[in-house]
């Protein structure tokens, strides 16, 4: 979708519109960031869902298996909260198994760093493999802001 003026009246970027209310925006925004994730992974669409309730989150369906667990699928699932976090598929009975978390305070990492982090995840390689999540602290102003160049 772009946003023209006859959308936005006397508005020249999206984030110049943003309020209080973003949903709308982050959205958008997030649905576009998905998007470009998605294309340098390798995960079709029909393989990504996003939902901005309490917590804007996503899913990807990984195509790729992790050597520790070859019959398992694995999920790349993101949080304004946590960031992105590679993780086993499990059943709801089963506890959570993490692979790896992207570690920082950005929470929105570009997509070509998402990348990397889930090539590293899967092959065991690099600081990608760090196993605890960081709570970070977000704004979803400022988060639809930051998404806004992905609309």
């Amino acid at each position: 979708m772009t946003l023209t003026n006859s959308v936005l009246p006397g508005r020249a970027r999206a984030s110049d519109w943003l309020d209080e209310d973003s949903t709308w925006e982050l959205s958008l925004g997030l649905a576009g960031y998905l998007r470009a994730v998605a294309k340098r992974i390798g995960v079709p669409a029909e393989g990504t869902t996003f939902e901005i309730s309490d917590t804007a989150t996503a899913y990807l369906a990984l195509t790729r298996r992790s050597p520790a667990w070859p019959a398992r699928d694995l999920m790349l699932v993101w949080s304004e909260r946590t960031g992105w976090i590679v993780s086993v598929e499990t059943e709801p009975h089963e506890a959570p198994v993490v692979i790896a978390c992207f570690g920082g305070t950005d929470p929105l990492p570009a997509p070509d760093a998402v990348a990397r982090f889930v090539a590293e995840a899967l092959t065991g390689d690099g600081a990608a493999v760090a196993r605890v999540t960081t709570r970070i602290d977000t704004n979803r102003v400022r988060l639809a802001k930051d998404l806004a160049h992905y609309i």
